[in-house]
């Protein structure tokens, strides 16, 4: 009975007699059903129960790099080949054969046991397995499949029904078959060369060098690997490589710039570098050993570490006056240009789509038509989608990769440069115009490599659109090419407004970002001065300028977002009205054919004017780069005398020499202006010689030219005759400038300078530049962080710091410029014994000073007037011819002293941070934001925007998009009527002509005949036609119309948004408490109000703007495609749950990704302006090496995030594109099918088709743009974290103040207590005092013991915590800050000039009459010196280089404060009840 069951069974499934129900041979080869069941179905269970076994198997757990190449091509083939068998189901279930259920069941169990398959080789990568193989018996398994597979290519090639045309779905199972084979046996070839030993795929990196070693017997982490380097075709293809960081970025484990791959080998900085080099010495002529054009070979697996760093020594040096883009040519051209032939495969691939819908159209359209034509249709749209997705990503992602190696060269080339300009060169640019070679110049060039090929394939593109337009209407298409041409003039207009309006807002950026540095570093002047209000007015009437050039900017985008999103439809419905008016019929081919070539049109129409607009941004970029590179570089050679003296004790000798801060020609080279020559000035007729070993002290009054007389002795300014002789200068000077320069490290940072520390020497040099009680109060010693230019040091101890520097130099020669300036008389005095008298003894040094009570120690006297040296003795012999200025000049010090600048105070400014709890810096870097943004960040925007305007943004894009796809929907609706109703029209015309199905361009015509010319319409028809285009033309008009509000409501805007974030911002910064710039770098805070603001300003509306426009075009686009074929739901479920799952692995990553990238540029940039800002103690310690490799360092460090970026971009880009490929086959497999099975509207289905050919640009769009508004966002969060996250100074006012409040000027403390903030020490512990009216006082104490505290609580920059302060009996907490600061008058302890004429930094608010300020000068010995200056007073801003002294600063501060006196009193008696000045 069970047998019998059996063998119905058998004979069911196999349609054969029960009597022989599995018969073993039939017509000469083994029987179909021996071969499915037993060949078949029965092996491919058992691999089915092998591979489920080793599911179980016990994995490694650390993260693994990219599969070998061989497991990769076995992974994949499992998986194409288990897609071929559910393939191979879905055919044999619509054939319905006899035999369908074993053809059901045989393939049904091929799916299974490959997908099975598939899971344990995966399973396997993560064992040790992973080295060899695979488990023998594995690979048995898939052996006994080839059986079966052989025999059914026979059974399939002996029945004629599997080979005949006419029956696609049986050709198509032999397709699929023979497919089947081919990925068998490449699974076989991948088994065979598994390419296990090859062991790129696990290079990492050695942590001490970064170069790549072999991995050992653990897997190294993310942070330890080489990116792409080694990884297989399918691994670069798909960017598997990339699986372990995107895993790591979906755990939210990516926080630090450590945590991402390095770079590969041709990518690294030092490898572009030394190539770039190589290639500017070859443009040069300069003769090298190997070919220049050549890039290094890849990384291979016997690479040692000493490789990479033997390869580039030195510091690579870009000399010669060569064009840059020259070198840029041989250095990447080649290259670059190759990439130009995929550009035009990517191109042609384009096209493909619209041709190929076309003819589905028209087989949809045909009743009769073949099936092969819909399953060709359905193969081309596949396989050119695929060709296509592949090709441009490619393509994109080697195009990032020539521009990220540019980038590289330009900036260390441009970082390189700098380092070795000389000063006269430079003193032609300011530090923001060389900040900004490096960032806005080089970021320009780099852009351009992504818009070269664009600036060719845009014009071929169109010109290959116009002829299939051509092709398929005929001349009407001229009528669409009309109104382009008419827009020609329109756009050329556009593009040179919105140009001159980007550098009108650029520049008036500037001077707002300028004014804003001076705001911020002079922000304790103006709070001192209470000059809040009138410094926010002066920067509100700069943005306001800034803003009305923005408006003007966003409106002209509005005029191009509206002729981009309008000028599909006027062109289309130009070309549909001439083709009708000509006689032509509509089909449903030619209308969505035409639509779909009308929108490859507006690409290249939209798009040229930017390409071409960034080139020549490039352009002139590459320009100013150029003119910076042939500035002069520091001769040495030529500045110092070769030739020894013939005294071997000789240092320093001068003969006749003469200097110049500006070039031999008298002005200062790279367009300084000729104000700032006249200011600077000259040292002539020097004679001097400096004996090694001995102390020289050089003299003179303010501005005669001491410090220009060490930067001589440095190479820093212009030799102009004479001889200089330095011994030893390649081992460099060690310099304390007058002004000192600190870096952004730590204080023991600081000091070593590079150096290797040495216990014993840096506590001697600690203790003799009296540093120890410093350290003591600092919270982590000399771990402590000082912060951006010492921010949180005062001016004593930066000087002390800066000469610790100098002393653990080691030099042979000291250049110390007045560096007892800054501290009081003991301090001054041990400096001067123990460190430059002792620890310095046996070095020759220079030491430029003030204080005379010094100059008796020294072994020479200099003595310098007006730019020369006047006479050289004992200091017996110059003492006296000094002595009547020293007694002027020593009241005057003493008059300042009993003011604040006699020294510091170190509460004021060195205070730590509030996060010494959490082991971090007083100035803790910057944090990095972590996951997505919180939804207060839209919140601010939109409010920011106004509810209202930003609703009636959305609504007018709801009513864009609606009435677009009613338009295109009308469209289809016009053709359906028309088919309908194509037997009337026929009668009267060429049939033949009229309903030919297929493509002009695959008609026997050829392809240079257009359609023909038809006689006039009849009366009904032509009422039709006028019928539908009037409808078709008021809903285009009215999209039009919703297409201006949406452009220019946004506009509008955004421009309010813009300046309601920059008014908010500004109001909060300049009303916070001195602590937050005490403990927050200014370059942080600038950050804000430059690149944070431009982001909202430009950047957030574009990106924000396009998302947008995607998300409701996405929308529309399922609409139609869901009306037009319902069935497309079934796929399109699965792949959105796709695509969600892709785009959160992927915004995960990009999200860290691209806060890494902004998070390393900072370094890159701030390491560049110090660099710059200290380039006198870096070149005269001869440390310029090391700084370019530190440079190097930070770049590279940025290069990485920046070069992953691109790669997760790349890897999204990919998926998505297959995804649309995926949508798009969907589509047409549906149409084919529901044509065969039922009848189609041919207008529904081209609409459907021609709205998804852009599927794929949507999905990759929509992404892409949410995530760059999602970046761009975290502008919005950094500025409104200090809009809404500060802690201000209270505003509020004393009503009651009398307006002579004070009359008498008592000021008394009673029991103040005062700390910095609340986990600090006290500063101030109980201190009373009584000043009496009149009174002079005189506050004296070593550093730190309060006294300038004392004038910080006196104005409430710090509020105290205990106690009072009484001024003229009236508490100073009850008054409110701009009526206590304005009555109150201070000398700052670090003096500032705002850029500016003489008079706006005397007088700012314009209160006083000329006359009035000079006499105000002449008192303060100033008179000479402005005279010198020219028109500085009133005509020429102020130039640094024009006040090289900072005793010069102070005097000026010191005539503001007598303004702000002779302010107060006009104001005093103006009251009718004033009381005598006596009282």
């Amino acid at each position: 009975m069970k047998d019998s069951a059996l063998a119905e069974l058998l004979a069911c499934l196999c349609q054969t007699d029960t009597e022989n129900p599995l018969p073993l041979w039939q017509h000469g080869l083994i029987g179909p059903c021996f071969n499915q069941l037993v060949l078949g179905a029965l092996p491919h269970a058992g691999m089915a129960v092998v591979s489920a076994y080793y599911l179980g198997i016990a994995r490694c757990s650390v993260p693994q790099a990219c599969p070998p190449c061989g497991w990769t091509l076995r992974m994949v083939s499992a998986l194409l080949l288990a897609l071929l068998s559910a393939a191979d189901v879905l055919l044999a279930s619509v054939l319905q054969r006899g035999r369908m259920y074993l053809d059901v069941l045989t393939d049904g169990c091929g799916v299974l046991a490959w997908l099975l398959h598939l899971a344990a080789l995966q399973v396997l990568l993560n064992t040790a397995h992973r080295r060899t193989r695979g488990p023998p018996v594995l690979f048995f398994m898939v052996l006994l499949l080839v059986p079966n597979l052989v025999l059914t290519l026979m059974l399939y090639c002996d029945d004629e029904d599997f080979l005949s045309l006419t029956k696609p779905f049986n050709l198509a199972r032999f397709v699929l078959a023979s497919t089947r084979a081919l990925f068998f046996l490449l699974y076989l070839l991948a088994f065979a060369f598994p390419c296990v030993r090859d062991a790129g795929y696990s290079l990492h990196v050695d942590a001490e060098d970064g170069s790549a070693v072999e991995p050992g017997g653990s897997r190294p982490s993310t942070g330890e690997m080489v990116a792409e380097d080694g990884s297989g075709c399918v691994s670069r293809l798909f960017y598997l490589w990339l699986s372990p960081l995107l895993a790591r970025g979906r755990r939210g484990e990516l926080n630090r710039p450590a945590d991402v791959y390095h770079l590969p080998w041709k990518l690294r900085t030092r490898v572009v570098c030394g190539h770039f080099h190589q290639c500017w010495e070859a443009c040069r002529g300069v003769g090298i050993r190997d070919r220049v054009d050549q890039w290094p070979k890849p990384i291979a697996r016997n690479f040692r570490k000493d490789d990479q760093s033997s390869q580039f020594q030195g510091v690579l040096e870009l000399e010669g006056d060569v064009g840059f883009l020259r070198v840029l040519h041989k250095a990447f051209g080649l290259r670059f240009y190759l990439l130009g032939v995929l550009k035009v495969a990517v191109n042609v691939s384009t096209f493909a789509g619209p041709l190929l819908l076309s003819t589905l159209v028209n087989f949809v359209e045909e009743k009769g038509a073949p099936l092969q034509t819909g399953v060709l249709c359905v193969l081309g749209l596949f396989l050119s989608g695929l060709l296509g997705s592949f090709l441009q990503n490619i393509f994109v992602f080697e195009v990032c990769k020539v521009a990220l190696s540019a980038r590289a060269a330009l900036v260390s080339a441009v970082y390189g440069k700098a380092l070795r300009v000389s000063s006269c060169s430079l003193a032609g640019f300011s530090l923001g115009e060389v900040v900004n070679l490096m960032s806005t110049d080089t970021d320009r060039v780099v852009n351009f490599f992504n818009s070269f090929h664009e600036l060719w394939s845009l014009p071929f593109r169109f010109a290959v659109t116009l002829y299939l337009l051509y092709l398929q209407v005929g001349v009407a298409f001229l009528g669409g090419l009309c109104v382009v041409l008419v827009l020609v003039p329109l756009n050329k207009f556009l593009a040179s407004r919105i140009l001159r309006s980007n550098e009108r807002m650029l520049e008036c950026k500037d001077n707002r970002v300028k004014l804003m540095t001076e705001v911020l570093f002079g922000i304790r002047v103006i709070k001192f001065y209470n000059w809040e209000a009138h410094f926010s007015q002066k920067v509100a009437a700069c943005r306001r300028e800034e803003l009305s050039h923005l408006r003007t900017l966003k409106y002209l985008d509005a005029v191009c977002v509206y002729t981009w999103a309008a000028l599909p439809v006027v062109i289309s419905i130009t070309i549909f009205l001439i083709y009708v008016l000509l006689g032509h019929q509509l089909t449903a081919a030619k209308v969505f054919t035409t639509i779909a070539l009308v929108g490859l049109l507006i690409i290249p129409l939209n798009s040229f004017p930017w390409v071409l607009g960034s080139i020549l941004e490039a352009k002139v970029s590459l320009e100013r780069i150029q003119r910076f590179f042939k500035l002069t570089n520091q001769d040495l050679q030529a500045h110092y005398a070769l030739v020894s003296p013939e005294d071997a004790r000789i240092s320093v000798l001068l003969n006749q020499a003469g200097f110049s801060w500006t070039g031999p020609n008298g002005a200062a080279e790279g367009g300084a202006e000729p104000a700032a020559s006249r200011g600077s000035l000259q040292l002539h007729s020097l004679n001097l010689s400096v004996t090694k070993g001995s102390l020289v002290v050089v003299v003179g009054k303010v501005g005669c030219g001491k410090s220009s007389l060490l930067s001589a002795l440095t190479g820093e300014l212009h030799r102009l005759s004479g001889v200089l002789f330095v011994a030893n200068r390649e081992a460099g000077f060690g310099l304390a400038a007058q002004e000192p320069w600190i870096q952004h490290a730590t204080v023991r940072d600081n000091i070593l300078f590079g150096k290797d520390y040495d216990a014993v020497f840096y506590q001697a040099v600690i203790e003799a530049c009296a540093l120890q009680d410093d350290l003591s109060i600092l919270p982590k010693g000399d771990k402590t962080e000082v912060g951006e230019n010492g921010v949180t040091l005062s001016g004593g101890q930066k000087a002390r710091l800066a000469l610790a520097r100098a002393a653990y130099m080691d030099k042979d020669i000291y250049l110390l410029d007045d560096p007892l300036a800054a501290v009081d008389t003991d301090v001054a005095k041990h400096l001067m014994k123990k460190c430059i008298l002792e620890l310095l003894k046996g070095k020759t040094r220079i030491l430029c000073t003030h204080r005379i009570e010094f100059v008796d120690q020294a072994d020479v006297v200099v003595l310098m007037d007006n730019g020369t040296i006047i006479q050289t003795g004992t200091p017996a012999e110059i003492l006296p011819l000094v002595a009547t200025a020293v007694k002027t000049r020593a009241s005057e010090d003493d008059e300042k002293k009993d003011g604040v600048k006699q020294d510091e105070d170190d509460e004021l400014s060195s205070p730590p941070d509030v996060r010494v709890e959490d082991d971090s810096d007083p100035v803790g870097g910057e944090q990095k934001q972590a996951g997505g943004l919180a939804w207060k960040v839209y919140r601010t925007y939109w409010t920011s925007m106004g509810g209202v305007l930003a609703s009636s943004v959305l609504l007018s894009l709801l009513l864009m998009q609606a009435s677009k796809n009613i338009s295109d929907w009308w469209l289809s609706y016009w053709v359906s009527s028309l088919r309908s109703n194509a037997s009337s029209w026929i009668n009267g015309s060429s049939s033949s002509a009229v309903t030919s199905p297929h493509l002009l361009l695959f008609s026997s015509a050829g392809l240079l005949s257009a359609p023909p010319v038809h006689g006039p319409l009849s009366n009904d028809t032509s009422r039709d036609v006028r019928f539908f285009l009037t409808v078709y033309g008021s809903v285009a008009a009215a999209n039009t119309v919703f297409t201006a509000l949406r452009a220019f409501l946004f506009a509008y805007g955004v421009v309010r948004a813009a300046s309601v974030i920059h008014d908010r911002l500004l109001d909060q910064v300049l009303q916070a408490t001195l602590t937050f710039f005490d403990t927050t770098p200014l370059g942080r805070v600038l950050n804000r109000f430059s690149s944070d603001l431009y982001t909202v300003d430009d950047s957030l509306p574009f990106n924000l703007n396009i998302l947008l426009a995607t998300v409701f075009g996405f929308l529309g686009l399922l609409v139609v495609v869901c009306y037009g074929l319902p069935w497309v739901l079934v796929p399109l479920v699965p792949l959105a749950l796709i695509y969600h799952r892709i785009q959160n692995f992927y915004r995960h990553t990009s999200r860290e990704l691209k806060r890494l990238c902004s998070l390393t540029l900072s370094p890159v940039y701030s390491h560049f302006s110090e660099t710059v800002t200290g380039l006198g103690t870096i070149r005269a310690s001869a440390s310029s090496a090391r700084f370019e490799e530190e440079s190097a360092r930070c770049l590279e460090q940025n290069q990485r995030c920046l070069f992953l970026s691109n790669a997760v971009m790349q890897w999204l880009q990919i998926r998505l594109q297959l995804l649309g490929v995926a949508v798009v086959t969907s589509l047409a497999v549906i149409t084919v099918l529901q044509h065969q099975l039922s009848s189609v509207d041919s207008g529904l289905v081209g609409l459907s088709l021609s709205y998804a050919l852009s599927i794929t640009t949507l999905l990759a769009g929509f992404i892409s743009s949410f995530t760059q508004t999602e970046m761009q966002l975290v502008s919005v969060e950094r500025t409104e974290e200090y809009s809404c996250g500060l802690q201000t100074e209270p505003q509020g006012q004393n009503a009651q103040l009398p307006p002579s409040w004070p009359e008498r000027g008592m000021v008394e403390f009673r029991d103040v207590v005062l700390a910095y903030r609340e986990d600090l020490p006290n500063a101030l512990d109980g201190v009373s005092l009584l000043v009496r009216p009149g009174e002079k006082i005189g506050i004296v104490g070593r550093t730190g013991s309060g006294k300038s505290t004392m004038f910080l609580a006196l104005f409430r920059m710090v509020e105290i915590k205990q106690g009072q302060i009484l001024l003229d009996q009236l508490d100073v907490a009850t008054v409110g800050l701009a009526q206590l600061r304005s009555r109150l008058a201070i000398i700052p302890q670090d003096p500032f000039l705002f850029s500016g004429t003489i008079r706006e930094n005397l007088d700012p608010c314009g209160r006083h009459q000329d006359q009035q300020l000079l006499d105000v000068l002449d008192q303060c010995h100033l008179a000479a010196v402005v005279g010198r200056m020219g028109s500085a007073w009133s005509g020429s801003s102020l130039d640094e280089k024009m006040v090289t002294s900072i005793l010069l600063v102070d005097l000026f501060s010191v005539t503001h404060c007598v303004c702000v006196c002779i302010w107060s009193l006009t104001l005093t008696l103006q009251q009718p009840n004033f009381p005598s000045w006596d009282q």
